[in-house]
């Protein structure tokens, strides 16, 4: 079969990750998803994953994407795709927080694959609870926020981390705040960052009970505020202090951010789009029952501030489109707004996803289809271009 006579339109069916931290209404709200049994609906997985891989249609057959993929994946992700990744290289999401993400870091593509190989050495098994890396691949992310967006991104400045441990004055602490206040650079922040993640027994509970005796005391600022309700969610966890030390900002409607490799970060509350290079790697900071390697996890962190007003990313502007630079070739993410017959040319498989109206897409061999709010199609690379119109807002993934 042609590429001129193919189907090049594939409407998606995807998978829902209902993880504790999720939202049980944030999805039905927005987008009329059904949620008959209350379950938190954490991430919608749009991509080809094999922990939630959506699903097309083909000749009335439900199939797998990744299936479909493997028929002709120089054609459906492109020549230059498949040479580069062999695979469809990212994961499209919806993302709803109601609870906090764990603290993490992302290592770099190197770090990923010494790290993957070095556990694969050792024989720790790719899905224990204490390995690390469990694929030899890097996990850049972009965050687009639907709603009101919370989240850490990065370090503070480093003598506003300070002055913060100042104010509170914990006496146990005392010796590292003093060190840190000291040696206010990159060498001084690993140090400090190590010693509070290491904390532990009686020196910890101590440290957190302060803190939270602190913010008790002063619920009328926003910081401490949050510091109450993540307790509530994280009772005794050294990641409390992690807003001290990290940026705390909320994304508005329609804001985005990049979230870099080896930088600490971490989703408080919203919802948002997200798309992210295909990996499960993941080094914890706290917040989290969930293993945490400190060693492992300072190794692969860059202890380098990020000033607040660099945290959103700007968006290039087109005709009724916004295109965020990514400074990786694993995706590329647009959003498009209020367009009619906007013809879009494009050499990679992509997702385009209803935000808030229907989407109309048309393919110059006649074929066209119509995605509601809250539902995505598949467009294979062999499509080349296609026409799209919407009186709201969609998004597009693509590499």
């Amino acid at each position: 079969m042609t590429d001129s006579i193919r189907p090049v339109f594939f409407k998606m069916d995807n998978v829902i990750q209902n993880y504790p931290w999720g939202s049980v209404t944030s999805v039905q709200q927005l987008f009329g998803t059904e949620n008959p049994d209350a379950q938190p609906q954490a991430e919608i997985w749009m991509g080809a994953h094999p922990n939630g891989c959506s699903t097309i249609e083909m000749s009335g057959k439900p199939v797998l994407l990744s299936d479909f993929i493997a028929t002709d994946p120089d054609a459906i992700l492109g020549a230059n795709t498949q040479a580069t990744f062999g695979e469809l290289p990212y994961l499209f999401k919806v993302l709803a927080a109601e609870k906090a993400l764990s603290i993490q870091v992302h290592p770099s593509k190197a770090q990923a694959e010494v790290g993957f190989a070095k556990e694969d050495a050792e024989g720790i098994p790719r899905n224990a609870g204490n390995r690390n890396y469990k694929d030899p691949n890097h996990k850049p992310e972009l965050v687009f926020a639907l709603t009101p967006y919370q989240a850490m991104n990065g370090f503070r400045e480093i003598a506003d981390i300070v002055a913060q441990f100042e104010i509170l004055n914990i006496p146990v602490l005392s010796d590292l705040v003093a060190a840190f206040s000291t040696e206010q650079n990159e060498a001084g922040l690993q140090a400090f960052f190590q010693a509070m993640l290491s904390l532990e027994g009686e020196v910890k509970e101590t440290a957190v009970n302060a803190l939270l005796a602190y913010a008790n005391s002063h619920k009328e600022d926003a910081l401490f505020g949050l510091l109450i309700e993540l307790a509530e969610q994280y009772p005794g966890d050294i990641g409390l202090f992690a807003p001290l030390m990290l940026n705390v900002l909320t994304l508005q409607p329609g804001e985005a951010m990049f979230l870099d490799a080896c930088t600490p970060h971490a989703y408080i509350k919203g919802t948002g789009l997200e798309i992210m290079a295909n990996s499960d790697n993941v080094l914890r900071a706290g917040l989290t029952p969930k293993y945490m390697d400190v060693p492992e996890l300072v190794a692969s962190t860059l202890f380098v501030t990020k000033p607040a007003d660099s945290l959103l990313l700007a968006p290039e502007q087109g005709e009724g489109s916004q295109h965020y630079p990514i400074p990786v070739p694993d995706f590329k993410f647009s959003v498009y707004q209020q367009v009619s017959n906007t013809v879009i040319d494009h050499h990679s498989a992509e997702i385009l996803f209803a935000v808030d109206a229907p989407v109309t897409v048309t393919h110059q061999n006649g074929e066209t289809i119509t995605i509601e709010k809250g539902e995505s199609v598949f467009i294979p690379a062999y499509a080349l271009s296609y026409a799209a119109s919407c009186n709201g807002c969609f998004a597009r993934a693509y590499n």
